[in-house]
């Protein structure tokens, strides 16, 4: 059970270029997203709740984020993640062909937009290294978001300390 500075330190180290930050701040909840598309079936109806895998596999998910140890961001991560899924059951719920046509869209698109971060930045995903990292990813984008509006500078500063600034790499040297 890693800590959240463990693992956004060991993330951010995937993820120093600021166009692939970027790109994360678009793909990562599209993906977020199509995976509650596609879990969001068969709903399971418990008295006036319905409910499905995707809250069934959000709930757990809940769970590792608030116990990572920085309670604010572990609340802020189940919200963000939270309301993906709840719009996700929006067009979750629709016929069989607009359900797939949804969730493998926005997969798909979500994932490229990922591999074009990627290369600009000029490393792997974190995932393949440390499947864990699909977990993080919300996280990460969760905590930069944060960032931005001001919270967490200490946060911040120790993640660069360990990870290096974010910069833009330049693909000019790239032979």
């Amino acid at each position: 059970m890693r800590p959240a500075i463990d693992l956004l330190s060991q993330y951010a180290e995937y993820h120093r270029d600021r166009r692939n930050i970027a790109s994360h701040f678009v793909g990562i909840p599209m993906i977020v997203f199509a995976v509650g598309v596609l879990l969001a079936k068969p709903g399971f109806e418990v008295g006036s709740l319905v409910l499905s895998p995707a809250w069934l596999v959000f709930a757990g998910v809940a769970v590792w984020y608030l116990t990572r140890g920085i309670l604010v961001l572990g609340l802020a991560t189940t919200l963000a993640v939270g309301v993906l899924i709840l719009a996700a059951h929006q067009v979750g719920g629709s016929g069989t062909g607009a359900w797939l046509a949804w969730g493998l869209g926005f997969f798909a698109v979500g994932w490229a937009i990922q591999f074009v971060g990627h290369w600009y930045e000029g490393r792997k995903p974190a995932f393949v290294d440390d499947v864990i990292g699909l977990l993080v990813g919300p996280m990460f984008v969760t905590a930069e978001g944060l960032f931005a509006l001001g919270w967490g500078k200490p946060l911040l500063a120790e993640i660069e300390r360990r990870a290096g600034p974010t910069h833009l790499r330049d693909l000019a040297r790239i032979a």
